[in-house]
Order: C-alpha cells, then sequence, then structure tokens
C-alpha cells in the first residue's frame, strides 16, 4: 500500500480508502470479513457515510483488535437509527446518531467528524443556526473528534467552509465525467473544480474522492461518455493525480469487487494510463498542467510535473513554493526543449514552452 500524510496531522492515509455505501447489500458477516480483508491489505482510511445501518455493527466488528489501525469518517447528519439511511441536521438528531454509531462501531473517538453532504447554501446555513456546527467543534475541543471536515458536490459551498478555517479534509467527488461537466453530480465548470483542487492543495487540506468510477459508469464502454471501458486503476491514477487528493474512496461490494480494484498497487504505468480521456477535453482545460505525469520520463531528467505544481502554488501566494523549486535536481532551466513532453501530454500542455516560462518566472 502506499500512504499520503495529511497535512494538517501526522495522519499517514492510505491512497485507497474503502467507501460502504454498497457493502451493506450484503450479509453483517461477510461485510466484516470485507472490511476485516482491506485492512489486511493495507487500507486504513475507511468512510461510513454508507447506505445500510448494517456496516455499522459489521464495521465494529471487522475492527475489534485493531482500532488503532484505522481512521474512520463518520458523517455529522446521516441518521441510520430508523436501520435505514436518512439525512438529519436537527442537533438533537445528529447527537442521536452519532452515539448509535459509535455504540455500533464499538469505539469512543471519531478519526474524522464530517459535515455532511451540504451542497447549497441553505444545507450550510441549516447546520450552523441548529448548533450542529458548533457541536462538532465542541466534540473536537474534547478530543473525541481528532479532525473536522465536509463531503459536499458543490465547489462553491467548499469554497465557504474552507473560507471558515475549521477543516482539515474535504470529501468531493472527482472523476473525468464530472470534472468535464459531465454528470449528475458534476457541479461547477472545470477550471472552477480545478481551482478548489489547487486551494486544497496550498492550504494543506487534504482531499477524500467520492464516486471515482461514477457508480460504474466509467467502467462500461456503453455507459461512459469516452465510449470506452475505463479500469478501475485509470479512474483511481485519474483521481490520484489531482492536486490536494489523499485518498481515493472505492466502494468494493465484496473481497472480489476489492481484490479488483488493489490490482491498481500493481498496475504498470500504462495500465494506469488514461490519456484516452483526452478526446473530450473541455477547451478550458487544454494547455494546464494537472500534474499528472503522462509527459514522464523526460529525457532530461526533469520532474515535470512537480515543476508545474510549485510554479501554480508559487504564483497563489505560497511563499514555500519557491524555495522547494529551487531545493529541486533539476529545475525548468535544465530543459533541453527536445519536444518529448508536449506528444504525450492528454491536456495539450505545449511544457517546453511552458518551461522557458517558469525559468524566467523563478529567475525573477
Amino acid at each position: 500500500m502506499i500512504y499520503r500524510k495529511l497535512p494538517h496531522g501526522e495522519e499517514r492515509i492510505s491512497v485507497i480508502g474503502m467507501g460502504t455505501s454498497v457493502a451493506g447489500e450484503i450479509s453483517e458477516e461477510k461485510a466484516a470479513e470485507t472490511f476485516a480483508f482491506a485492512m489486511d491489505h493495507g487500507i486504513n482510511y475507511f468512510d461510513l457515510a454508507a447506505g445500510h445501518a448494517a456496516i455499522f455493527p459489521a464495521m465494529g466488528k471487522a475492527m475489534v483488535g485493531r482500532r488503532k489501525d484505522v481512521m474512520l469518517q463518520v458523517h455529522f447528519g446521516a441518521d441510520y437509527t430508523s436501520g435505514e439511511y436518512g439525512w438529519n441536521l436537527s442537533l438533537d438528531g445528529v447527537k442521536k446518531s452519532v452515539d448509535w454509531q459509535l455504540k455500533n462501531l464499538r469505539t469512543d473517538y471519531i478519526d474524522f467528524g464530517f459535515m455532511h453532504c451540504l451542497d447549497e447554501d441553505g444545507d450550510l446555513d441549516a447546520y450552523v443556526k441548529n448548533g450542529v456546527q458548533d457541536y462538532l467543534l465542541q466534540l473536537k475541543e474534547q478530543g473525541i473528534v481528532k479532525h473536522m471536515g465536509l463531503s459536499t458536490h458543490s465547489p462553491a459551498l467548499a469554497n465557504r467552509v474552507l473560507d471558515m478555517g475549521i477543516i482539515d479534509m474535504l470529501m468531493f467527488s472527482i472523476n473525468p465525467m464530472y470534472d468535464y461537466g459531465q454528470g449528475d453530480y458534476s457541479i461547477g465548470c472545470t477550471n472552477e473544480r480545478y481551482l478548489l483542487y489547487t486551494r486544497c492543495e496550498k492550504e494543506g487540506i487534504g482531499i477524500s474522492v467520492m464516486k471515482p468510477f461514477n457508480g460504474g459508469i466509467l467502467l462500461d464502454a456503453k455507459q461512459s461518455p469516452f465510449h470506452t471501458a475505463l479500469t478501475p486503476a485509470q479512474c483511481i491514477r485519474y483521481a490520484l493525480d489531482r492536486p490536494g487528493v489523499l485518498t481515493v474512496m472505492q466502494g468494493a461490494a465484496d473481497i472480489a469487487q476489492l481484490e479488483k480494484n488493489l490490482k491498481y498497487l500493481e498496475a504498470t504505468a500504462e495500465e494506469m494510463d488514461y490519456s484516452v480521456i483526452s478526446r473530450l477535453t473541455p477547451d478550458e482545460t487544454k494547455g494546464k498542467c494537472v500534474y499528472c505525469k503522462h509527459c514522464h520520463p523526460c529525457p532530461a531528467g526533469l520532474n515535470i510535473g512537480l515543476i508545474n505544481k510549485y510554479y501554480d502554488l508559487a504564483k497563489l501566494g505560497d511563499v514555500l513554493a519557491k524555495e522547494h523549486y529551487l531545493t529541486l535536481e533539476k529545475t525548468a532551466a535544465d530543459c533541453i526543449g527536445c519536444g518529448h513532453c508536449d506528444s504525450r501530454c492528454p491536456f495539450s500542455v505545449r511544457q517546453s514552452e511552458r518551461m522557458q516560462e517558469i525559468e524566467k518566472y523563478f529567475a525573477s
């Protein structure tokens, strides 16, 4: 397993996480076995915005003796007290639901307490007015919640909460369909979504990705807008290449699906190559580096993705980005202009020209 460090903490989070939205469709015993299998293979980050209440006792059973090896993403506003998923933003409802979840999870603390599924300004206003946000902050002060987070599909709402300076993690829906303006949750234009990812990168807010396969649509050639079936490895790689992303919450329903998704860890660069999506690349994203490293390897040995990232962060006002850039073994000044990267970029970036631009910027 590969791990990425939470910027606002010491936790190291597995790049492949575990979503539980459909795991409740199998028996509690099978779900517990699936969660234990995930832990055995290095997955340490679990999202509990489930479609079924049954996953909570299953997770509790799977965590016996290994709670410290697992990080749980618990949602304040998701209500399972009826036995089915519900949405409740009342303070009393949230308290009862969280107590129910902790009891069934057999734990007394929450690693990541999430403001759940807030997509409209009115949702956030109700969350604040009802005292739910204050309750979550109180639990954080008491140490019951270690980190606060937000689950949303809306870049505008995400930016509003980021302005508050209270979260360490953002759960956001990321896949090439949504980023390219297609699908039910493709909220925000392509550029708006990309700027959100970049802001998270700059401010040290980790992103946990939901819906990386878009409910399986991207894995089906007949449904995919790219007219070809992407693989789980391609979808996972795409999400992990977005700025700020720490983990991708694949939602395997059983061990067989989980094994298929875990093959990402053994995939070759060719197997992870998602450049097929370039045929539908929107005009607004063409010419913009997203640090995916499809242009690698560079014949001159440049880390092109990292050079671009430090450049973009520096332009956004990150004072440390220039220092990081200057400590690179090779900088844009070492570009030989061979054009190898230009021919391989899925987003039509003229990297050889961009290296000249970056060299001038950091030399000034």
